[in-house]
């Protein structure tokens, strides 16, 4: 049962429109003005300070956790260093446009545009990517919906997991700022190689002193508050708060509520300093169990309001909003910033992992029901029954939380990355599905790759079905084909074509990178960063693991591919020259061929026939993927995870031989394409099990859909944790379940007044239904509702 308090933060994130603030963006272009000549790093560690010094502090009614990156509890930022074009280009439609819009007024757009984007212009990332990129590449890359990686020039990398275990709980910023200043001391001026390192230090020394100037801030201001206030009880919270606000994060922790609090001002610091995807809590059950066990013996701690603690630890982790274009917003829709939170699994020694703190985090997700942090689980064969039990009563709760994953094949992933075992075994999730450990600099999700445009592109001459442009290798006409072999080969050349694009687009990234927007603050949390004297964007982390393509359109492709094998080259139902045809009519005047398409075997039915196709294409994958290396000469990796990116990504494609129609959704992930697994939810199950996932480091996503009659019983339950095991003794990684009627998810679309606090599985994460598109919307209810 929610605290009172808890609930009324709660309606309130639940209820309230997002609001954009400008407050960082004005300090950090004025902090710039100041700076001018001075070294890059420097320069973004010198605004980072001067945001931790003049933003407005802001502590809101009943918080118990505080910290604000803007002057709105529920708030997005500009970040206009990375981008201001598509902020300029889109801000007058916030408010109305279909997924994922936003507050802002007339004031505060003629301020930016008068004030902030004539600085920037000629100086942002994005420009510097749209200019140096290949005009080929950009043909293809950009807005196309064929590749995508515009979160990586739109916006921050992101996607790092800061070390609370070997970092910031030992040593406070405090003790990171003494490392960083007696670094500096023993270099040596006249060395060249000291002089990357000295701006590196020096700009760690700014951003330490800028969030403890940031809490010591909030340590005042709640003190002032506390004077004022006429209720004792919440004066004596005040008072308390500023007490936590005065030791962390200078210091390491003391206590489980100073831990949370530490917590949160980490993740500001790292949204003032470049807004990121993917700013994982990581093992939090692993880090924050000890505080928990020890206060609870000291007796200065009890259950319940630890668990209030983690709840508001939950609501300030979902009252963030990540500030996105309307295109980044079509692959990663709901307002989601894919903050990975991951419990359970074996620890660093080989031990179960699970703990009381496990069971906090699994409670707090089904009470307060915020889409954030995004609740990953690590399950092994051994695992406590009672942990089992309590992720499946989750699950059966409707929420589309926890993300499930196989304990051993995360760890497989890890190792075959280059990880060392004990590094290896004590994973986390990043982002979505992405297993990934908390000394690593990577790029999880540097591009995503439409695996229907290639073969559209093989069918179609390398062009367009719905533009006519040509964006693939010119190819010979479709009637040509003799056999399926030749077919097959002119997908897979046009699909090799992509993966060299995607490529080149990630490299570009990546120098540029490393030139504009170096990372000091989220850097200082890396252990060996610190060491070595490298930024993350220098490849300064234990681990630089490679780049991550992602794939879409895995079950489309394999049963266009099993279609035209059937239709045409076995049953000679059709001719290559028919089949042609017909998808460029899109199957108009041809609806008994598509019937007889739609008709032939589907991945995510455990039939072999089409199954072996999806295997040969996610194998291929990885083989051509693999031997590229990026610009830290770490290999390519392969994913096939998912988010929202298979609606804008079928948006563009033409019909295809599955019998799909022109502009519908491709699919995600390693799930079958919506509606076709009508087979058993273990069938699918099995299907996605059959492709060798270990070798996909950037993970591996499976999403299916429960009648919640199916495990609305402990019985059922317990059949649903059965499930889970077989397909991770299978060899799968991953599972994901929404257990939501597809009567109640119409009626939420007809009355969506009456379904706020709604959870829905997206993809590789939950969001309130209510705030997707309706196309978004419309997907979910298409997917299979599995009643046995």
């Amino acid at each position: 049962m929610l605290t009172q308090r808890i609930e009324a933060i709660r309606q309130n994130y639940v209820n309230t429109k997002p609001q954009i603030s400008c407050e960082r963006a004005k300090i950090w272009t004025d902090s710039h003005r100041e700076t001018e000549g001075q070294p890059v790093a420097i320069r973004r560690a010198r605004a980072f300070y001067d945001c931790c010094d003049r933003l407005g502090v802001h502590i809101f009614a009943g918080e118990l956790v505080v910290g604000a990156i803007g002057e709105f509890r529920k708030c997005g930022i500009l970040t206009p260093e990375f981008s201001w074009m598509w902020v300029d280009r889109e801000m007058d439609t916030f408010d109305t446009r279909p997924q994922d819009p936003y507050r802002m007024t007339d004031d505060q757009r003629a301020f930016v545009r008068r004030e902030i984007f004539p600085y920037w212009k000629g100086k942002s990332l994005e420009e510097a990517f749209l200019a140096r990129l290949p005009e080929d590449t950009y043909r293809i890359g950009v807005d196309t919906g064929v590749l995508d990686n515009d979160s990586k020039w739109r916006q921050a990398v992101g996607e790092i997991t800061p070390d609370y275990q070997d970092v910031l709980f030992k040593k406070g910023f405090g003790g990171i700022l003494r490392e960083a200043e007696d670094h500096l001391a023993a270099l040596d001026p006249t060395n060249p190689e000291d002089l990357s390192k000295r701006e590196f230090y020096t700009s760690v020394c700014w951003t330490s002193r800028g969030i403890i100037r940031y809490a010591n801030r909030y340590a005042q201001a709640a003190e002032a508050m506390a004077d004022q206030e006429k209720d004792p009880v919440r004066a004596q919270e005040l008072r308390r708060i500023a007490r936590n606000c005065r030791r962390v994060p200078e210091h390491p922790p003391e206590s489980f509520y100073e831990a949370i609090q530490f917590l949160w001002f980490v993740q500001v610091g790292g949204i003032l300093s470049e807004n990121p995807l993917s700013l994982n809590p990581g093992r939090f059950d692993q880090y924050m169990a000890p505080y928990y066990e020890a206060d609870l013996a000291q007796g200065t701690l009890d259950e319940a309001f630890a668990q209030e603690l983690v709840d508001a630890l939950w609501l300030k982790y979902s009252e963030w909003v990540w500030t996105i274009s309307a295109n980044t917003a079509d692959y990663f829709a709901g307002y989601n910033q894919f903050q990975n939170l991951t419990v359970g699994g074996k620890r660093r020694d080989g031990k179960d992992g699970t703990n009381p703190v496990t069971y906090l985090a699994l409670k707090a997700t089904e009470e307060v029901k915020t889409h954030q942090p995004g609740l990953s689980v690590r399950v092994q064969a051994d695992c406590p029954k009672e942990f089992l039990d309590a992720v499946t009563h989750l699950v059966s709760k409707g929420t589309g939380f926890p993300a499930i994953h196989s304990d051993s094949v995360g760890y497989q992933m890890l190792l075959n990355a280059g990880y060392a075992p004990e590094d290896a075994r004590d994973w986390n999730n990043c982002g979505c599905v992405v297993p990934h450990y908390r000394k690593t600099g990577e790029w999880t999700a540097a591009v995503n790759m439409n695996f229907g445009s290639a073969l559209e592109y093989a069918l179609n001459e390398g062009k367009s079905l719905m533009t006519g442009r040509q964006m693939g290798l010119a190819e010979r006409p479709a009637e040509t084909f003799r056999t399926f072999e030749e077919v097959e080969a002119a997908f897979y050349r046009q699909f090799d074509f992509l993966c060299r694009h995607a490529v080149i687009m990630t490299l570009e990234a990546q120098r540029l990178h490393q030139e504009m927007v170096p990372r000091p603050f989220l850097s200082s949390c890396i252990e060996h960063c610190m060491e070595s004297g490298k930024d993350l964007s220098q490849g300064g982390a234990k681990y630089t693991i490679g780049p991550v393509i992602t794939g879409i359109g895995l079950a489309v492709v394999a049963n266009s591919l099993a279609a035209v094998k059937k239709l045409v080259f076995e049953d000679g139902v059709c001719t290559m020259a028919e089949l042609a045809a017909a998808l460029r009519a899109n199957w108009e005047g041809y609806e008994d061929l598509q019937a007889r398409a739609k008709a032939c075997p589907k991945y995510g039915n455990d039939e072999d026939a089409v199954d072996d196709l999806a295997i040969r294409l996610a194998n291929h994958f990885y083989e051509e993927i693999h031997p590229y290396h990026d610009i830290f000469g770490a290999p390519f990796l392969t994913a096939f995870m998912g988010i929202s990116n298979y609606i804008p990504m079928g948006r563009v494609l033409g019909a295809t031989p599955d019998g799909r129609k022109h502009g519908e959704p491709s699919s995600e992930g390693v799930s079958p394409y919506v509606g076709t697994d009508q087979s058993t939810p273990l069938a699918a199950m099995r299907s996605s099990a059959k492709l060798n996932q270990e070798v996909h480091s950037g993970g591996t996503l499976l999403n299916l859909r429960l009648s919640p009659e199916l495990v609305a019983t402990k019985r059922g339950q317990a059949n649903l944790g059965g499930m889970i095991q077989t397909l991770f003794a299978l060899g799968g990684f991953h599972v994901q379940f929404n257990c939501i009627s597809s009567e109640t998810l119409r009626d939420a679309q007809a009355h969506p007044e009456n379904y706020r606090d709604l959870l829905v599985r997206v993809a590789g994460y939950s969001t309130q239904f209510v705030n997707l598109s309706r196309a978004m919307q419309d997907a979910i209810i298409a997917r299979t509702e599995h009643r046995g």
